[in-house]
């Protein structure tokens, strides 16, 4: 089966993840997952394999295969995994979880070879693009930096005490930082750095972005020119494109019926996937703010997207 040149997949409540056809819209795979509801994909950074992020397991699926089995599965969470991603080889996976760690797997053997302790449900974990600390955001409102190196939790915040974090996302040169939490507030921090590791986390932006939930917030990728995004999909049923220079609001994404709870950037920043409780995920192209593509077939609320339309970025 011939490697499509971007792969497009999202997951639903009604137990299946499906594979699209960006441009045209078609389904062209389907895979069953019975055990749990998935909360999160990822691609790996070689497009070969995709990561479902279940209760309480993590699942690699092939992507150039029709097999609706599994290559191999990660098994020591005990609840639902609520974050998982991938170091830029593609050599190890990290996950969050709401049993409260964030854990670090060899992506071969399956095995976990760090656990750290955050003591709340763990709900989004990002990895800095130094590939040497990974940021955590929990239930209680706890903001976490852990230290690879040190193997140590270096730095710890609270923006809003009791109020908990749902989303991170870090800038593409690791210089800022982005919370967004269940008032509808985005808070923004410049990272400043010693000679490898963040020391501090400097205050920079208080945004009031929605008046519900935001469950995801999404810094635009490094070949997004001239200007920076920030996106924000929440239980409003709208994604907001706030520009970085001053967070002023740029587009208001209007479309979907109910609850936003995922989006993600073309490597260009020219378009943007959303998925929606309303079944669907929609294509957005950011020139006009339109929806230009609906991916319907999913038949209960679709809570994850993940897309992967750049050249592999480690040897396959």
């Amino acid at each position: 089966m011939a490697q499509p040149s971007v792969i497009l997949a999202t997951a639903s409540y009604d137990h299946t993840i499906r594979f699209w056809e960006a441009k045209s819209g078609r389904c062209y795979r389907t895979i069953q997952y019975p055990d749990s509801q998935v909360n999160r994909l990822e691609i790996t950074p070689d497009k070969r394999f995709l990561a479902a992020a279940g209760n309480p397991h993590i699942r690699l699926f092939d992507v150039n295969s029709n097999s609706p089995q599994p290559v191999i599965s990660y098994d020591s969470h005990t609840s639902n995994v609520m974050a998982v991603g991938f170091h830029c080889d593609g050599n190890w996976m990290y996950s969050g979880s709401e049993d409260g760690t964030v854990r670090i797997w060899d992506l071969r053997t399956g095995t976990c070879q760090r656990e750290y302790e955050s003591r709340a449900a763990v709900n989004t974990v990002v990895l800095h693009p130094n590939q040497k600390e990974l940021i955590s955001g929990d239930q209680n409102g706890n903001i976490r930096v852990w230290d690879l190196a040190a193997n140590s939790c270096s730095c710890e915040l609270v923006p809003e005490v009791d109020t908990a974090v749902r989303s991170l996302t870090v800038m593409w040169d690791g210089s800022m930082v982005v919370a967004a939490n269940n008032r509808g507030t985005c808070y923004v921090w410049r990272l400043l750095k010693g000679t490898q590791t963040i020391t501090c986390f400097e205050p920079l932006h208080k945004l009031q972005a929605h008046d519900g939930y935001i469950l995801k917030c999404l810094l635009s990728p490094e070949f997004c020119d001239p200007n920076r995004y920030l996106a924000t999909a929440s239980s409003d049923h709208t994604v907001k494109i706030w520009n970085v220079d001053g967070f002023k609001l740029e587009k208001t994404l209007v479309g979907h019926q109910r609850w936003v709870w995922d989006c993600v950037f073309s490597v260009d920043g020219a378009y943007l996937i959303t998925a929606s409780s309303d079944t669907t995920a929609r294509l957005w192209t950011m020139s006009t703010g339109e929806a230009i593509r609906v991916y319907q077939g999913h038949h209960k609320a679709t809570v994850c997207c993940a897309l992967h339309d750049g050249a592999e970025s480690a040897p396959s």
